[in-house]
């Protein structure tokens, strides 16, 4: 896949945190509750932390008891890309930022309290938030 923004992984280094790096260009996970942006509830905009793209808004965020920020949808539908995540013996969907490939996160089809009855489940360090208030 050819990315709008792209960066050798020694210029990804200089740029992230090591934790960030973990996440973001390795697909790891933060550990459940400990994301800064699990608990935000001011209007805004989450973008990718990597790139600055526009990934999601707050008016589609909700508390899925899960741990980590989730979304009933991303902000455009290419916003994010998806891809099938075959790791730890189950088949997932990762989600991905169309801008820049980095790891977010994964999207699952349990969350029928929402419009789409999807659960964009995110790692809050693959995020930075702009308040809109």
């Amino acid at each position: 896949m050819s990315y709008e923004v792209t960066k050798t992984d020694e210029q990804w280094r200089a740029e992230l945190s090591p934790e960030e790096y973990a996440v973001l260009r390795k697909a790891g996970t933060e550990r459940p509750w400990t994301g800064e942006l699990l608990d935000e509830k001011r209007v805004g905009v989450y973008r990718c932390r990597a790139c600055s793209a526009e990934l999601f808004r707050s008016d589609t965020k909700f508390d899925s008891h899960c741990g980590w920020p989730s979304f009933f949808s991303p902000l455009a539908g290419d916003a994010v890309e998806l891809i099938e995540d075959r790791s730890l013996g189950m088949t997932r969907t990762e989600v991905r930022c169309a801008s820049c490939g980095s790891h977010l996160g994964h999207v699952f089809d349990d969350a029928p309290q929402t419009p789409t009855g999807d659960r964009f489940c995110m790692n809050s360090l693959s995020l930075t938030f702009e308040s809109q208030d």
